[in-house]
Parts: C-alpha cells; sequence; structure tokens
C-alpha cells in the first residue's frame, strides 16, 4: 500500500513538473527563446554574472538598442543575439572591472513583431512573427489564408519603413517565389505591410 501511494505521489510531481514547463511555452519566456533570437526595443532581460550578485539586474532595452548596467554604463544589444549580447557585456566588465566574467542573459518578456498582410488574400490583417524564427513572404501570406482568385501574384508589394525613417517599396514575384528553392522567399521584418493587388481580368 505504501509503495501504492509512493507511486501516485511520484505521477503528481511528474504532471506539476511538465504543467510549469508548457506554461513557460505559452506566454513567451526563457524556455522558448533560442540564443539566435535578435534583442529587440523593448524586451525584458534580465543580467547575471556568476559569484558577482551586486551587479545582476533586470533591465528594458530601449528605443536605441542600449541597456544601462553597473560600472560599464550604457550598452549597445539591439539586434544582436542572445550569444553575442553576453559576449559583448562580458568583454566590456573583462576590460577595467572583472576577471574573466561569466555572463548569463535571460529574455523574461520579449517585444511583440508583427506584419500586415493586406489585399487580395482570403484572411487579411496582422500576422506575429515568431520570436525564434523568420517569416517569410510565402509564409505570410499562406498563414493570412493564401491568395484569392483574383490576387496578382507576380506583383506583390512590400512596403517597409528604414532605420533612417525613410519609406521603400518593393514589387516581389510570389508566383516564382513559391515556385523555386526556400532560399528565393523574401524575409520580412517587423512593421513590413504586404500587399496583394488585384489582377485585370
Amino acid at each position: 500500500m505504501k509503495q501504492f501511494h509512493l507511486f501516485l505521489l511520484t505521477c503528481l510531481l511528474v504532471c506539476s513538473v511538465n504543467s510549469v514547463f508548457s506554461e513557460d511555452s505559452d506566454t513567451g519566456t526563457t524556455a522558448d527563446v533560442s540564443f539566435n533570437y535578435l534583442l529587440k526595443p523593448s524586451d525584458l532581460i534580465e543580467i547575471q554574472i556568476f559569484q558577482e550578485p551586486d551587479l545582476n539586474k533586470q533591465v528594458r532595452v530601449e528605443r536605441d538598442g542600449t541597456i544601462m548596467l553597473s560600472l560599464i554604463n550604457r550598452v549597445k544589444v539591439g539586434d544582436l543575439s542572445i550569444s553575442d549580447a553576453q559576449k559583448r557585456i562580458e568583454e566590456l566588465y573583462n576590460k577595467d572591472y572583472l576577471v574573466n566574467p561569466q555572463v548569463n542573459l535571460l529574455v523574461l518578456e520579449y517585444h511583440e513583431q508583427k506584419i500586415d498582410v493586406l489585399g487580395q488574400v482570403n484572411a487579411p490583417g496582422p500576422i506575429e512573427i515568431p520570436h525564434d524564427k523568420t517569416l517569410t513572404l510565402v509564409e505570410a501570406i499562406s498563414r493570412a489564408g493564401s491568395f484569392t482568385r483574383l490576387a496578382k501574384r507576380s506583383a506583390v508589394q512590400v512596403t517597409r519603413i528604414e532605420a533612417d525613417g525613410q519609406k521603400r517599396v518593393i514589387e516581389l514575384n510570389a508566383d516564382k517565389m513559391m515556385g523555386e528553392s526556400e532560399s528565393s522567399d523574401y524575409v520580412l521584418q517587423d512593421g513590413d505591410t504586404v500587399f496583394v493587388p488585384e489582377r485585370f481580368l
């Protein structure tokens, strides 16, 4: 009887642990953020430095891609991968303050990235870019319900606001991309607008 009770207790503990990890993956916390993720403004990150608890800090990436840390002040981490950001912080601390520092960077909240797909698709509207991988033009159109029968697939327009504030519009042949290798597909960025025009019958 005691063995049976022990077995039940073990099962409950396993289920509880699995539940915790499942919740992490649903909320987009550190459990499902890879080292290849590029840090963005508004990301909330935690810096942990081994055996230096006074330097540990939670900080949000500012609009210019920088963070403020003790001793080394402002550090540019925007558009760096998690591993590259860790290396940069280690180098700065190692330069004047610490001997062989070991930095661990965790993403607690990540910036939500979206694009808009408009025009001749079956389900126009915003599409979220996965935080741990890229989103291509063909994938975005597929997630927007694919083309309508009136879509002009050879002249899909992507509008992008560049870093200097200038608007750039490029025209892409999505029909051709769908028939070729994945390398020919176009990678979208946060804030892009995809417009599928109507073809003339």
